[in-house]
């Protein structure tokens, strides 16, 4: 496991890096670590804005080669929000370092977990945090919910496992929301009362027979129920009707 000492390392071979690059005009750390939060585990993640006469693509490629020859680094993933490209690497010793280049033009805060270490950020507001929506959790979740008992009686029951456990996510999301917690990537799930936390303990799937499923499902379904009528939403009372038979055996 790497230390503080290797992630600051890398922290600072990064933006020596960037500051020589006349191709970038800014940086920021972001994330956990932007703030002083985050603990020895937490990832480095680090943002530049590049001249708006350059490809990002380009100076994404040429620090993937550098990374690559002087740390040992492996590409794990790309990901593409809007401009930012999103770019995550895996270092020895299980460093992870996530890597986001936006053109200069629409560089700015995506959100509270940023620290601007040189540069400047584009003029304009930054685009507002969106958590995911109260009635989309819920629906996605009445959908899993079904998926999860057409595979019981499928016999397909790794599958079923998978869908009766998205329910069980979409109700602690649910749940987050109603708490004001992170409500996106489970970041919220330890920080939900006791109270709420307990409604959940029959959700787990503790086998993978028919019957270890279909229980969990049960409770994941009236988690769902309830934090969906917690938070106001229409059709609960009929949904409720109609869920019930998805459970029985």
């Amino acid at each position: 496991m790497f230390t503080v000492e290797q992630r600051d390392a890398l922290r600072d071979h990064v933006l020596q890096l960037a500051r020589q690059d006349e191709r970038v005009v800014a940086g920021a750390a972001v994330g956990s670590l932007a703030l002083g939060g985050g603990d020895r585990y937490s990832d480095l993640d680090l943002t530049f804005a590049i001249a708006d006469h350059v490809a990002v693509a380009d100076v994404l490629d040429d620090w993937t080669r550098r990374l690559v020859d002087n740390l040992n680094a492996v590409h794990l993933v790309d990901l593409e929000r809007g401009p930012t490209i999103y770019r995550v690497f895996l270092l020895p010793d299980l460093l992870q370092f996530d890597l986001s280049l936006t053109p200069a033009a629409q560089f700015r805060p995506a959100g509270p977990k940023f620290k601007l270490l040189f540069g400047a950020t584009a003029a304009g507001d930054s685009p507002p945090s969106k958590s995911p929506a109260a009635g989309d959790l819920f629906g996605w979740g009445v959908i899993y919910a079904l998926h999860a008992r057409t595979c019981i009686e499928r016999g397909r029951v790794w599958q079923a496992e998978h869908y009766a456990g998205a329910v069980r996510d979409h109700a602690l999301s649910l749940a987050c929301l109603r708490e004001g917690v992170p409500a996106v990537q489970a970041r919220g799930y330890d920080d939900l009362s006791a109270q709420t936390l307990a409604r959940f303990d029959k959700a787990h799937v503790a086998g993978i027979q028919p019957a270890a499923i279909r229980a969990a499902l049960a409770a994941s379904v009236d988690s769902l129920l309830y934090e969906g009528a917690q938070a106001g939403l229409a059709n609960v009372d009929a949904l409720k009707q109609r869920l019930a038979a998805l459970t029985r055996g």
